[in-house]
């Protein structure tokens, strides 16, 4: 199957359209959790191959916070999304109320990881939701993997994970701001299975 073949502007649209939805899902409950506002937006979708994919989160050796899930249901596939360690850091910040944390301690803070893993749930299941009420289609997330590593390796452990048949990913752009108006800039990047690629824009009525 070519994603260069079947993915068209319109298409492209919907899925900023559900990225946007999910985004502000996300954004509500990021900021109930925080105390702090927080909006988020999806300026663009795209669709790029692996290698571009590698660039697009900074390069192979840039270290990034990611979350990990496979996508099952009615339509399956796996979902990435990567953040900058500073972004990350701050919302930890935040949320423990302490204003030392950093990754280079995290082995040493349960109460960090945990809010890492609760801030990858919520990232990943808004925009799942949104995905989920948009299609109609029963979509179940596993458990999200967190890891805070270079690109090059998380993609790469993902990637020989999935299996996947293709070389292509939609990426969906993701705008942060918060109370400060510092703006910080995350990915989803959506790889359905092949057969679920055809499903996807099925149950969104375009085929």
């Amino acid at each position: 199957m070519s994603y260069d073949e079947e993915i068209t502007e319109y298409q492209l649209d919907l899925l900023r359209e559900i990225g946007n939805i999910g985004a502000g899902n996300a954004a509500t409950a990021l900021s109930s959790l925080l105390g702090n506002k927080v909006d988020m937006a999806v300026p663009h979708v795209k669709v790029v191959s692996f290698d571009e994919m590698m660039d697009i989160a900074g390069g192979p050796e840039n270290v990034v916070v990611s979350v990990f899930l496979r996508i099952e249901g009615e339509m399956t596939g796996s979902m990435f999304f990567i953040l900058s360690t500073n972004q990350a850091e701050s919302f930890i910040r935040t949320l423990t109320k302490d204003p030392e944390f950093n990754f280079g301690n995290i082995g040493e803070s349960e109460i960090g990881l945990s809010a890492l893993q609760e801030m990858g749930n919520i990232l990943s299941g808004s925009y799942l939701s949104s995905l989920s009420d948009f299609t109609h289609l029963n979509l179940y997330p596993t458990v999200p993997a967190i890891a805070i590593d270079m690109a090059g390796a998380i993609i790469s452990f993902g990637l020989v994970e999935l299996s996947q048949a293709g070389d292509k990913v939609i990426v969906i752009d993701t705008e942060l701001m918060d109370e400060g108006k510092r703006r910080e800039n995350g990915q989803f990047f959506l790889l359905p299975d092949p057969e679920s690629f055809k499903v996807l824009f099925r149950s969104l009525g375009v085929d």
